[in-house]
Parts: C-alpha cells; sequence; structure tokens
C-alpha cells in the first residue's frame, strides 16, 4: 500500500518555493497549465507529496472543491535531521513553537503555502 498526500493550493508555484527550495523535496513531474502549473509531483526520502492547484481540482474533480471556503490538510512529517529541519524553517513564520510531547517527540509546525499545517517531529 502506498499513501500520498494531495494538498489543493492557489498557487504551486508559490509551494514548490516551500517544499523545495526551503525544505529540499525534489520535483519529480509538473503539468503546465497556461502561464504557471496545475499540479506537480514531490519526493523526498521516500515520501511523495502532490501539489495540485483548487482550479485543476475543479475541473477534475469539483466535488473535492465546492462549496464555502477551502479545503485545508494538516500533515505530520517525521525528520530523521531535527537540526537540518530547524536550518531549513529558520526565518519562516513559525505557527507551533518547537516542544517536546508526552509521546516523545520534538515537534515545530508551520503554515504552509496554501494554509496547510505542517508538524515536522523527530523522536527524542
Amino acid at each position: 500500500m502506498k499513501l500520498t498526500a494531495v494538498l489543493l493550493v492557489e498557487s504551486v508555484e508559490d509551494s514548490l518555493a516551500f517544499w523545495v527550495e526551503r525544505m529540499g523535496w525534489q520535483k519529480t513531474i509538473e503539468v503546465p497549465d497556461g502561464d504557471g502549473l496545475s499540479f506537480a509531483i514531490l519526493v523526498n526520502e521516500g515520501s511523495e507529496l502532490m501539489l495540485q492547484t483548487f482550479a485543476s481540482a475543479a475541473k477534475d474533480a469539483p466535488q473535492f472543491v465546492a462549496g464555502p471556503g477551502r479545503h485545508r490538510t494538516s500533515l505530520f512529517i517525521e525528520v530523521g535531521d531535527w537540526e537540518e529541519t530547524l536550518r531549513r524553517l529558520n526565518g519562516y513564520e513559525i505557527a507551533m513553537p518547537e516542544k517536546k510531547t508526552f509521546y516523545g517527540m520534538r515537534e515545530v509546525g508551520v503554515f504552509a503555502p496554501g494554509g496547510h499545517v505542517v508538524v515536522f517531529a523527530m523522536p527524542e
């Protein structure tokens, strides 16, 4: 079984700035649409993430984007190098300051482009 998150966003390019340039993911596939991108697939250490614009999703499956407000996703990403993750987040607005949890994790959270909540975590 394989599980891949799909984040619906206004702009794939804005999200690429965060995921690729800041966090070190690699873009493997992109789908152009007019002057921009409508879709991209990113990979990092065996994990996969898809980015799709709301406009593209509305064409493919309007039931997923209909109604008031926008659909948002929360991701919990376990990392292998805590200091490297903090270095990559340096200067980025932190939504949940670093903390240690009762279940033995160090965590820090951000709002990624598109308003998605991303919590990076590492076992202590």
